[in-house]
């Protein structure tokens, strides 16, 4: 979990101060679309779109963004259709990297995919070739001043999380994928920072690095995070705090 705790800890730190932002509302609203469009409108009934409106509050999207995303969603404004993809590829140093990518245009994203890949130091790889190293799990991300650690336990263990972990600031509840509606659900009331299905990799096949090589990495995961076609990365890597401040995304 240590590479999920970095990226967790650092956009918290971030998230306010990210000159950014235009392409991170891009980003949201495109999953708010998504989501709206799979299961409906409703938040409540809908754990995807709560997930990503949650997102959204998290980086001070204006309200009326949020509510024009879930109208184009539905249909109710014109919009684009996105298809969910994921690609994986290799970075410096033997890093593995999986991107979930919402795109209207294959033949546009693959190329500036490899190209970012390949300028940074890496590759695109075939399907299978990254994601071995790590498991798909839910997880739920909560502030300690929310709930105290037994009866958080307590609650997640019954809606079918596997797992509480302290890690800092913040519980990190995981799950499988399968439970991750019911969880989230029996949770949503805490007001978690975040609530996504994630890939997580697995503690054999983390790859601690530092220096040279964890600048590298930092810094493709950086362009990476520039493209709007991709709304998540993942990576094996396990950098430093202050090289992913320094030149990650």
């Amino acid at each position: 979990m240590s590479g999920h705790s970095k990226w967790s800890t650092i956009k918290r730190k971030k998230g306010a101060t990210d000159a950014a932002r235009g392409k991170v509302f891009t980003k949201i609203a495109r999953e708010i679309m998504v989501a709206a469009k799979q299961a409906g409108g409703d938040p409540d009934g809908n754990p995807r779109l709560r997930a990503a409106l949650l997102a959204a509050r998290a980086a001070n999207m204006p309200k009326d963004n949020q509510e024009r995303a879930i109208k184009k969603g539905l249909g109710e404004l014109e919009g684009v259709d996105f298809e969910e993809v994921v690609y994986e590829g290799r970075g410096p140093a033997g890093s593995a990297f999986v991107l979930e990518v919402l795109t209207d245009n294959r033949n546009r994203t693959v190329p500036e995919l490899r190209h970012i890949l390949g300028k940074g130091g890496g590759e695109m790889g075939a399907s299978g070739s990254a994601t071995w190293m790590f498991d798909r799990k839910g997880v739920v991300v909560i502030g300690k001043d929310k709930l105290d650690e037994a009866a958080l336990i307590e609650r997640a263990l019954e809606a079918g999380a596997d797992d509480v972990q302290d890690e800092g600031e913040v519980w990190v509840v995981t799950c499988e994928p399968a439970s991750f509606s019911d969880v989230e659900t029996a949770l949503a009331d805490l007001e978690p920072d975040s609530a996504q299905i994630q890939w997580l990799a697995k503690p054999e096949n983390a790859l601690p690095l530092d220096g040279e090589a964890a600048i590298a990495v930092a810094k493709l995961w950086a362009k990476l995070d520039e493209n709007d076609d991709i709304q998540k990365i993942y990576c094996n890597a396990d950098l430093p705090d202050a090289i992913m401040e320094e030149y990650g995304p």
